[in-house]
């Protein structure tokens, strides 16, 4: 299956959702220290759309790009925890839009009564896609894929709200891949994303009022992206 090309610095999809990002707090600038140690000039925290209307707008900017990209699925997957917002508020915008299909999400521990497992919601079973903020070390893509599957259903896709587009980290030291590259090649899946790196970069060039930051997260691409 072809990987998804993440949208292009022209994309007014990408560009809207950036500045949407930057509007809610969620996208913020200065000195943020990743995962894999890095210092970072940017920091994306998808925790941050925390209410109703910034919830549904972000909703409808996965699934503009989802109907676009001409992804089949038949269900959605959110991987705890903040997978399972983004599931429900995906399912809700894309059945408003005529798309409705079931989504379901996973208990990070085993219940042992009730309904028990670690499954909640629709049957886990046909083309499923798998819907996250980010893709950071490919860890929750493979917990995803490895749940799906043992329900006996397919992984078909992955969606994104930010493809960072720089290189994953792996012991302490830098691959040449992305994350985001690890997991299309690893597992075949295409990766569908609302914005990326290069996206944000065209943002700040036309936001005067944040053009100094531009030449940090430039610098910090040339030193990490690929």
């Amino acid at each position: 299956m072809s990987a998804a090309p993440t949208p292009s610095v022209d994309d007014p999809l990408a560009q809207s959702f950036v500045a949407f990002a930057v509007e809610a707090g969620v996208l913020r600038f200065g000195e943020f220290k990743t995962k894999a140690g890095r210092l970072s000039p940017y920091f994306f925290n998808a925790g941050l759309f925390d209410d109703g209307a910034k919830l549904g707008r972000l909703a409808g900017f996965y699934a503009e790009r989802l109907m676009a990209s001409g992804l089949r699925f038949d269900m959605i997957f959110g991987p705890a925890y903040k997978g399972i917002t983004l599931a429900a508020a995906v399912s809700i915008e894309l059945a408003r839009r005529g798309h409705n299909v079931p989504f379901a999400y996973n208990r990070k521990e085993a219940k042992d009564h009730g309904e028990g497992g670690t499954l909640v919601g629709a049957p886990v079973q046909g083309r499923v896609l798998i819907i996250d903020d980010v893709i950071s070390a490919g860890t929750s893509v493979r917990e995803s894929i490895q749940m799906i599957e043992a329900a006996g259903a397919t992984p078909c896709g992955v969606s994104i709200a930010l493809d960072r587009q720089e290189k994953a980290a792996e012991g302490g030291v830098d691959s040449p891949q992305s994350a985001v590259q690890q997991v299309q090649q690893r597992y075949g899946l295409p990766v569908v994303a609302v914005a990326g790196l290069a996206d944000l970069l065209a943002f700040l060039e036309g936001a005067p009022e944040l053009a100094a930051h531009r030449p940090a997260v430039l610098a910090y691409r040339e030193r990490y992206g690929v």
